[in-house]
């Protein structure tokens, strides 16, 4: 396990591409998600020689504070905790919200290109690093949906409570820091700057989903 501070996305999906080396040229899709797990997946990518699309999902902030997540919703799935203060309209109401925001982001990140097809594919899901992981959680569920071969979760991040979590809900699980002082995404990266949507576009069009 690497125990030290990371460089910055592009160290970590250098590092990553070493551990899924068995993948390279293979039928794999790697599937980022926006916006940080953009760069560490187009880094794998072009590393392993593999097409680069996007998943999608949101969390559901609760009512009073939007950044504390009561679940998460992608296109066609949803998880939610047990929160019983919050109303089943808010709910309701949010997840319309929040699919309406997700097919926007899409076209956005991948403006005319439609979704590679991941059926008896072996897909690698990317992102910066996983917090509580409601988000990639849904994106399994939702991904199970469309018969892959195998879902791969690689991150280069996440509390060590976490790791049972998602060695359970995947195929196969590859991480390079599972800390015991869990203290947020950024804390483990000496450079961490926010990733805007132009830089996700452009590495996704230089990246092309169908090479």
């Amino acid at each position: 396990m690497y125990d030290e501070l990371l460089k910055d996305r592009i160290e970590a999906g250098l590092l990553l591409s070493e551990k899924l080396k068995k993948y390279q040229n293979s039928n794999t899709i790697v599937l980022a998600v926006p916006r940080g797990g953009v760069p560490v997946a187009a880094i794998i990518a072009k590393s392993l020689h593999l097409p680069l699309d996007i998943v999608l999902s949101k969390k559901i902030g609760h009512p009073y504070n939007k950044e504390f997540a009561i679940g998460a919703v992608s296109m066609d799935s949803m998880i939610l905790d047990e929160h019983p203060d919050v109303p089943k309209e808010y709910i309701e109401k949010e997840v319309v919200k929040l699919r309406k925001l997700i097919l926007e982001k899409y076209e956005i990140y991948m403006d005319k290109r439609t979704p590679l097809d991941i059926e008896g594919k072996n897909v690698i899901v990317v992102d910066d690093g996983i917090a509580t992981g409601n988000t990639i959680l849904v994106s399994i569920n939702m991904l199970r949906k469309r018969n892959p071969a195998k879902i791969i979760v690689a991150v280069p991040v996440i509390p060590y409570d976490t790791v049972s979590l998602f060695e359970k809900n995947t195929d196969e699980f590859i991480y390079l820091i599972a800390s015991k002082k869990f203290r947020g995404v950024g804390g483990f990266y000496e450079d961490f700057n926010q990733v805007e949507d132009d830089e996700v576009i452009k590495l996704l069009s230089v990246v092309s989903p169908t090479e």
